[in-house]
């Protein structure tokens, strides 16, 4: 069920990554309902992810920390 979870969280932050705010709220959601290895591995595809969207780059720090 946990690899679901993470799966579904990135479905979701794809699904709103047209929005800025959105994105770094279900970061937050996310990160509070992963394991930690899990939360590991969404960190690397989420830098992953950005990297051709600078506008979530600019928060991506902030997030990740």
């Amino acid at each position: 069920m946990s690899k679901t979870m993470l799966e579904y969280s990135k479905t979701v932050l794809k699904n709103v990554s047209f929005d800025r705010t959105l994105f770094f709220k279900e970061i937050e959601k996310a990160f509070s309902n992963l394991l930690p290895d899990e939360i590991e591995e969404l960190k690397l595809w989420i830098k992953q992810f950005v990297t051709d969207k600078p506008d979530l780059q600019e928060g991506l720090l902030y997030s990740l920390v």
